[in-house]
């Protein structure tokens, strides 16, 4: 179903459209003043939300809190609907990964009133802006956790309706634990109850909630789907962060036999095409997973078109999955495997391991790139996306055709 056809279906009976022209000239005036004030802003509503709802600690990411990228992103988000209040369709891709995205932290309606009655306390305490213009915002924040609460009404009972799909958390066994680099280990999950699970679409995450005494909060976290849909199973890939409490939880205590709880798939980052479109995956580092996913579905189907694996790693110590892309070649003749070490170690075989080094260089396979219809689907460090996007931009590859994934809160590339 066409994005924007979807929306209208689900808003149809919302009241967007209706915020009067004084509400919305409102809302507009103070664009200047959080442009000035910037993520200090959000700082403050987050300072303030967890001081009186604790709670929330449970739901929200804390490390995206302390290095500020969470705080930076709902800026940008607050900023972004004050400019668009009246331009529903510039905001629908937005509404869409979010709403994915809390789905798959069981966001409840109620708690949209948690988070509007410490957003307008914000601009009171912050600003003291006047009645007029908290009643304003009022409003405003209200039509759109209505979007957002219908929305994401719809994604929980399609996840629920699914053959082997649910609402909330169900609970997984790690039955394998597999490390597949220095960096990276693999965990296949089966769900304890014997039935099915639900299928997805390639590129889509898994949301895992961890509680344990080691942890100060429970935590969630969401990890790209690496296989394709097998109605039993799941298969996640984590990389070992530095201060990543979750990542260093999984790689050094989590065992086989283990439980942890899931929410359905989510993710509005996913391939949907026909076996006939020619395919590119381009990643560097762990952003491989999503596209091991994409590449997984494409053997599983016998994908008819080229499809290009391009990867980014910085030498074979850290290449994860080198052996499945090889053996995925068996079910996709057309499949081409182009891997760029940036400093390969002395034992890593050129030709081998890896074809080019250096960053990645698209002048390389340019010839490959060279299909109008040709998807691009990429994932890794915003700074690798930025930097192959342009490249293809350069190439004149169209940007409808480029798709991306960041992993954390949301960046435009």
């Amino acid at each position: 179903m066409h994005l924007k056809y979807m929306f209208n279906e689900i808003y149809k009976d919302t009241e967007f459209t209706m915020l009067d022209s004084a509400t919305i000239a409102t809302v507009k005036s103070t664009i200047p003043l959080l442009a000035a004030t910037g993520p200090k802003l959000t700082a403050h509503f987050y300072d303030r939300m967890f001081e009186h709802n604790p709670e929330l600690k449970d739901i929200f990411n804390m490390s995206n809190q302390r290095n500020g990228d969470q705080r930076q992103a709902l800026f940008d988000a607050i900023c972004a609907y004050a400019a668009n209040i009246e331009n529903l369709a510039a905001l629908l891709p937005a509404v869409e990964r979010i709403a994915q995205k809390h789905t798959s932290f069981t966001i409840r309606p109620e708690q949209y009133d948690i988070v509007g009655g410490h957003l307008l306390a914000t601009l009171d305490e912050m600003f003291s802006p006047g009645q007029e213009v908290l009643d304003a915002w009022g409003k405003a924040y209200g039509v759109l956790a209505g979007v957002f609460i219908n929305r994401e009404a719809e994604i929980y009972q399609d996840s629920a309706e699914k053959t082997g799909g649910w609402r909330g958390t169900r609970e997984f066994r790690i039955a394998e634990k597999q490390p597949q680099s220095e960096l990276i280990t693999s965990f296949l999950l089966e769900p304890v109850d014997g039935l099915p699970v639900a299928d997805f679409q390639p590129g889509q995450y898994l949301a895992v909630y961890i509680r344990d005494a080691s942890l100060e909060n429970q935590e969630i976290r969401q990890y790209s789907l690496t296989q394709a849909p097998n109605g039993k199973t799941y298969r996640i890939a984590v990389k070992r962060e530095g201060q990543g409490a979750v990542s260093n939880f999984l790689h050094n205590f989590a065992q086989p036999g283990d439980i942890v709880h899931l929410a359905a798939p989510h993710g509005d980052f996913f391939m949907d095409i026909s076996n006939t479109i020619p395919v590119a995956l381009i990643s560097a580092g762990v952003g491989q997973t999503p596209m091991l996913g994409m590449l997984n579905t494409l053997a599983e189907r016998g994908h008819h078109a080229p499809v290009q694996w391009l990867h980014a790693a910085e030498n074979g110590a850290v290449h994860a999955f080198a052996g499945e892309v090889k053996s995925a070649q068996v079910r996709l003749p057309q499949l081409e495997s182009h891997v760029w070490y940036n400093q390969p170690q002395a034992n890593d075989l050129p030709g081998e391991d890896f074809q080019y080094q250096g960053l990645m260089d698209l002048s390389n396979v340019r010839e490959q790139l060279n299909n109008t219809e040709m998807q691009f689907y990429l994932c890794g460090p915003v700074g690798f996306m930025q930097f192959a996007a342009k490249q293809l931009l350069a190439m004149d590859v169209s940007e409808a055709n480029i798709h991306y994934e960041c992993f954390g809160p949301h960046k435009v590339i």
